[in-house]
C-alpha cells in the first residue's frame, strides 16, 4: 500500500512539474528581456541564453548573424522597458543610446518556444539610426522620459487583449483604410512620438488611406497588464521600411503611440 501511494505521489509531482513548466511567466519574459539588455551592454550575444537549435536573429526584417548584428557591440543605454505577453510567450524591450558616435532608438521583440522562458528563441529587432525617419535619439528620449508607463493595477482597468490587437492593426491600416483612424479611441491628452516628431494630440493630422500597399509581416507582443500592444512590421505603405509601432491604452483610450522606422536596411 506504502508503494502504491509513493507511486501515484510520484505521478502527481511529475505532473505538477510538467503543468509549472509550461506556464509562461510574466517574471521570466521579463527576466530574459533583462538580459537582452545586458548583453548589448556589454556588446556580448554570447552571454544569452539562445536555444540549441532553430535559434533566429533578425535585425531590420533580415535574418542575419547575431554576432554580426548590432548585439556584437556594446552600447551606453540611457533608457530601456520592457512588456510582457504571457500568451504568446514574447516580450518587447524599446532602448535608447542618444550618445557616441552612432545614436540608436531601438525596438525588439525576443521569442520563447514551448513557454520556455530559460532559452531565447528568436531576436527580432528594428533598429533606427541617424538618417532614419524623424531620427534624433536625444529628442526622442526626452519625450519618452517623461512618459507614465506605471502598471494598469487594477484589473478591470486594463484593456483587453482583443482591444490592443484592433488599435494596433487599426493604427496600421490607416494608410490603407480610409475608416480606420476615425475606428481608434483617441484619448484627449495622447502624446504621438514619430521618430523624434512630438503630436499631441494623437488624433490630430492622420492618413484616411490612399495607399494601395498593405503594412504587412505583422509581429505581436500584447501586454494587458502595461496596457500595450507593440507590432513589428513591414512599412509597405510608404516603402517596405522595417518599422515599430508600440501603443498604450489606458482607461480605454489611447495614451502613448511610439514609432521606430528605418528609411534603409
Amino acid at each position: 500500500m506504502k508503494n502504491s501511494l509513493c507511486k501515484i505521489w510520484a505521478v502527481v509531482a511529475s505532473v505538477v512539474s510538467l503543468t509549472t513548466a509550461a506556464n509562461c511567466t510574466r517574471e521570466g519574459l521579463l527576466a530574459a528581456a533583462n538580459s537582452y539588455i545586458d548583453a548589448q551592454t556589454s556588446g556580448k550575444p554570447s552571454s544569452l541564453q539562445l536555444i540549441a537549435t532553430n535559434f533566429t536573429y533578425q535585425q531590420n526584417n533580415k535574418i542575419s548573424d547575431i554576432s554580426k548584428g548590432l548585439l556584437s557591440t556594446p552600447y551606453k543605454i540611457d533608457l530601456s522597458r520592457s512588456t510582457a505577453d504571457t500568451v504568446e510567450c514574447a516580450s518587447y524591450t524599446m532602448w535608447i543610446s542618444s550618445t557616441g558616435s552612432k545614436p540608436f532608438v531601438v525596438g525588439t521583440q525576443i521569442r520563447h518556444a514551448n513557454n520556455d522562458t530559460s532559452t531565447i528563441t528568436m531576436i527580432d529587432t528594428i533598429a533606427a539610426t541617424t538618417g532614419d525617419l524623424f531620427f534624433d535619439a536625444k529628442k526622442t528620449l526626452g519625450y519618452i522620459k517623461a512618459e507614465d508607463w506605471s502598471p494598469i493595477n487594477s484589473t478591470a482597468s486594463r484593456p483587453s487583449r482583443d482591444l490592443l490587437k484592433k488599435v494596433g492593426d487599426g493604427y496600421l491600416d490607416m494608410w490603407t483604410d480610409p475608416k480606420a483612424a476615425d475606428s481608434i479611441p483617441w484619448g484627449t491628452q495622447c502624446e504621438r512620438v514619430e521618430g523624434s516628431q512630438y503630436t499631441n494630440p494623437c488624433g490630430k493630422a492622420l492618413p484616411h488611406g490612399g495607399s494601395a500597399k498593405p503594412n504587412g509581416n505583422r509581429r505581436y507582443v500584447i501586454d494587458e497588464e502595461s496596457g500595450s500592444v507593440d507590432v513589428l512590421c513591414e512599412f509597405s505603405s510608404l516603402g517596405a521600411w522595417p518599422d515599430s509601432h508600440e501603443i498604450r491604452v489606458i482607461d480605454g483610450k489611447v495614451k502613448y503611440v511610439h514609432t521606430i522606422t528605418v528609411m534603409k536596411t
